[in-house]
């Protein structure tokens, strides 16, 4: 399958697209926010620079989007250029689990977040009691 538009166009879409404060990090950030867990955003001091941490209950939260790490309920590989987007997921997984050896091996939780379960703050919630066991204090 060939792609439809000029690989400057091309370019120019794949620019657009955030890897910071996206609207499911956002999602997260205020299911969070209301249930009382205070956090840091990007802090550049933790291996891998999680969406959102809190050194005191030893937490990193990632907020991870379906297609760019590879989501195990709504993974498609793309036809085009399918071995690059391959490649590509594949060593975004490689990483992140990197991530969270180290991590782990400092003492946090590690909670991975996709993005279709970021607009269901109950899921969310359930997802944090499970990595830290409760959200209060």
């Amino acid at each position: 399958m060939v792609d439809t538009v000029s690989p400057e166009t091309r370019s120019r879409m794949m620019s657009k697209i955030r890897s910071k404060n996206t609207k499911p990090e956002m999602a997260v950030r205020r299911v969070l926010w209301r249930a009382g867990l205070r956090y840091r955003v990007h802090d550049r001091t933790l291996p891998g620079t999680p969406d959102i941490s809190n050194k005191r209950k030893r937490l990193a939260v990632f907020v991870d989007g379906c297609f760019w790490h590879g989501c195990p309920a709504c993974r498609s590989i793309p036809q085009t250029n399918a071995d690059f987007w391959r490649s590509e997921i594949d060593g975004n997984r490689r990483r992140r689990d990197k991530v969270k050896k180290a991590l782990a091996a400092n003492g946090f939780a590690v909670i991975e977040v996709w993005e279709h379960e970021a607009n269901d703050p109950e899921a969310v919630l359930a997802k944090m009691d499970a990595g830290i066991g409760g959200l209060a204090t």
